[in-house]
């Protein structure tokens, strides 16, 4: 059986691994699990990230069956979405912090499990409390249980083809758009709401079964603590690379919150069309996770600063293509190509500035992500409320992504200060 060890990426370098410091990041320098083997585990990870991406999403399309049903406003039903992202946060550094030690399959188990507890807890909630309590609950393994994958497949790549390996297992939330979330919407339409959350939690007892049988076991990292992982809250460039996600992600948000009235009353189509942009925008989804791996092997900073300008351009075209079918449909797929481009880099980039936290910077992109997704949503809706229409909601997205650009700019500059700081201390007599 093959053994897995914890990577450690860089402490605080701009860019991507170099191979020394992927030889670091596996002790003994440990053969890398390659061609089926590689690809089984990735494909049991990949089933947990497509779990999560359809509870994720799926509440958005049956609030109204799940206000009816718990008797309260729809408005209301929405809190529930908001108690899941919260989980989202709240869970990356608790998670950090008591499971540093885990061996990743043991810890990838336990979220799964977590998981799967939240979402049959919120099939079975009889009131509105009981369901926010349930999907905040359910929310608590998200971005940890990518990070863990992430992780996991870091260590089993070899050195050259990590981002891809990383971009590969984070599939599970674009094709959770395209296939998971359409037909959980349909079964919880058909059979009620609580079907789709019942089926969510099949998915996650299938995930434990297969990362069971497929993924490898490996002992904990015995160095790994608690105070080591939140010791990274005071490294600077943790919370640069988290406003660059928060702020430069949140700009697809800006006009993705808001693409079902866009495309009715801009666009001009009726409610019909919708499932066609929402498939559109998941089938980017997949080719922009494989771009984004590519990129983050061929240079992490590079790549960060191509797919924030991307976004920001095709975020700007989308205010005057939005008025045509055809033009609005292709360029919401290329906003979703260059977005989950971007998601990839920023895990990498989390992986690298986090040093012996890696835990919590591998779990961190999916809480900026969830900060990203609340900052965009309402900075778009205030100019919408304004009277300035759903394209000012994409000039909005533009400007958060050039806000990314100027985060990213901080952390290239801090990262040169602290460079020649440590030359000079070298070279004092």
């Amino acid at each position: 059986m093959t053994t897995l060890h914890p990577a450690r990426p860089a402490t605080s370098g701009v860019g991507p691994l170099t191979q020394a410091q992927h030889a670091e990041a596996l002790p003994g320098h440990p053969p890398s699990v390659g061609g089926p083997r590689l690809a089984l585990i990735t494909t049991a990870l990949v089933v947990g990230g497509f779990a999560i991406g359809t509870t994720e999403f799926v509440t958005m399309g049956l609030l109204p069956q799940i206000a009816d049903g718990l008797g309260v406003s729809i408005p209301t039903a929405g809190h529930t979405i908001s108690a899941y992202a919260i989980g989202v946060v709240v869970g990356a550094p608790l998670v950090a912090f008591f499971g540093a030690r885990l061996p990743r399959r043991g810890l990838a188990l336990g979220l799964m499990l977590l998981f799967a507890a939240g979402n049959v807890a919120s099939s079975i909630a009889t009131s509105y409390e009981a369901l926010v309590l349930a999907r905040f609950l359910a929310g608590l393994p998200h971005g940890a249980f990518f990070g863990a994958s992430a992780l996991i497949v870091a260590a089993c790549a070899p050195a050259h083809l990590k981002g891809r390996a990383v971009s590969r297992v984070m599939l599970g939330i674009p094709i959770a758009n395209m296939i998971g979330v359409p037909v959980a919407t349909w079964l919880g339409q058909q059979l009620g709401w609580r079907s789709a959350y019942w089926l969510v939690a099949g998915l996650a007892v299938l995930t434990i079964a297969l990362v069971a049988r497929w993924v490898p076991a490996a002992p904990g990292n015995p160095e790994a603590s608690g105070r080591k992982e939140l010791a990274a809250l005071c490294n600077p460039q943790l919370w640069l690379t988290l406003a660059i996600a928060s702020v430069g992600f949140g700009g697809m948000f800006a006009m993705y919150s808001y693409i079902a009235p866009t495309v009715t009353e801009v666009t001009g189509l009726g409610e019909a069309a919708i499932p066609w942009f929402l498939l559109a925008y998941g089938l980017g989804g997949v080719f922009g996770s494989l771009i984004g791996g590519r990129l983050a092997d061929w240079s992490v900073l590079r790549g960060l600063v191509l797919s924030l300008v991307g976004v920001g351009a095709v975020l700007a075209t989308f205010t005057l293509t939005s008025q045509w079918a055809i033009p609005a449909l292709v360029n919401l797929f290329l906003v979703s190509v260059m977005a989950t481009a971007l998601v990839v880099v920023l895990q990498l980039r989390f992986m690298q500035v986090a040093g012996d936290a890696e835990t919590l910077g591998a779990a961190s992109n999916h809480a900026a992500l969830n900060i990203a997704n609340a900052l965009g949503a309402w900075l778009g809706g205030l100019v919408i409320a304004a009277g300035w229409g759903y394209p000012a909601a994409s000039w909005v997205g533009v400007v958060l992504s050039l806000g990314g650009l100027v985060f990213l700019g901080a952390s290239l500059l801090l990262h040169r200060g602290t460079t020649r700081a440590a030359r000079s201390v070298r070279m004092a007599p």
